[in-house]
């Protein structure tokens, strides 16, 4: 199986370079993979390159991990956004119909509008609030409307080891400042890269199984919920917990991992509307995640958030 993997050095497509080596030969590039000898186009605003690269390659499957994920700057860059999650997967999908080719593209949670507290569905109407929603969903309306075979999986709060994210900035801000203040009103589920790349894979072996019938929609996030505030707790709880161990260990005599020093008190985590804290780009509340179709449909059981997080924990700590 000859496989296209671009966005290769981002969260998910780090991971994927690992989890779809195992199931063919992998061509993995990004925006600067223009300049490598070989010359294949990786970036997402050269629409061209994009589909002479396709046609050059002829994978079997293209995987689209590239995106515009900027959701405040989004705002902005209107026609930047645009291009990178809508018209260049249109294009990505226009190409793998014509070879017959399965395209796999992740989008998000933000196509919804956030209201109520239900985990939304995939046949759920769609609302985008922001930018970087709309022109998500334009990607998806793409895909569809091109007739390739595809899978489009609807993530939420991702994550990884690797680079920045979300439980690095507060366990930083926890042992700079004795308080802390944490939105609390949006809920989601926090979603490694690591779990994305593996059950990307799974689900191609199962597609090219059964066939283009399983073309479509899926949700895909780590099982439960929490809000930012409880995403935060849990992270500086579990540094606390692992900072005390660092301290019996060194008494004991043994090398112990460098952990931050934890300087905010548990009571000290304070928890605040959305509201206090605008933002260029308007964010959904409620962004939970029925994954219930994902499971049933490729045999996998989705890991609660919390094994997740605290397996990144225990990497970078």
């Amino acid at each position: 199986m000859k496989i296209l993997l671009l966005g290769k050095n981002g969260q998910v497509g780090w991971e994927l370079q690992r989890a779809l080596s195992v199931l063919g030969e992998v061509t993995a590039l990004d925006r600067h993979s223009g300049t490598e000898p070989q010359g294949h186009c990786g970036d997402l605003n050269d629409l061209a390159g994009l589909a002479r690269t396709v046609q050059a390659l002829r994978p079997d499957v293209i995987v689209n991990a590239a995106a515009h994920t900027a959701v405040d700057k989004a705002e902005s860059e209107h026609e930047l956004a645009r291009r990178l999650n809508a018209e260049a997967p249109t294009v990505l999908a226009q190409e793998a119909a014509q070879l017959g080719a399965l395209l796999v593209h992740y989008s998000t949670d933000y196509v919804f509008n956030g209201s109520g507290d239900t985990p939304w569905q995939e046949t759920d109407a769609t609302s985008p609030l922001s930018v970087y929603g709309q022109t998500k969903r334009a990607g998806e309306q793409g895909i569809a409307a091109s007739g390739a075979r595809h899978l489009i999986f609807r993530t939420s709060w991702v994550y990884a080891a690797r680079g920045g994210n979300f439980a690095k900035t507060m366990l930083r801000l926890a042992s700079e400042r004795e308080a802390l203040s944490v939105i609390s009103d949006q809920i989601g589920a926090p979603t490694g890269a690591e779990l994305l790349a593996d059950a990307t894979a799974q689900a191609i072996r199962v597609f090219k199984g059964a066939g283009p019938d399983l073309s479509g929609i899926y949700h895909l996030s780590a099982s439960g919920s929490t809000s930012w505030h409880g995403y935060a707790q849990f992270v500086i709880e579990r540094a606390r917990a692992k900072q005390a161990q660092g301290s019996t260990a060194s008494k004991a005599g043994q090398v112990s991992q460098a952990v931050p020093p934890i300087k905010v008190a548990p009571d000290a985590i304070h928890a605040i509307p959305t509201s206090a804290y605008p933002t260029p780009a308007q964010r959904p509340l409620n962004s939970r995640l029925n994954t219930q179709k994902f499971q049933t449909t490729f045999g996998l059981t989705l890991p609660h958030w919390q094994q997740g997080v605290a397996r990144m924990l225990d990497e970078i700590l």
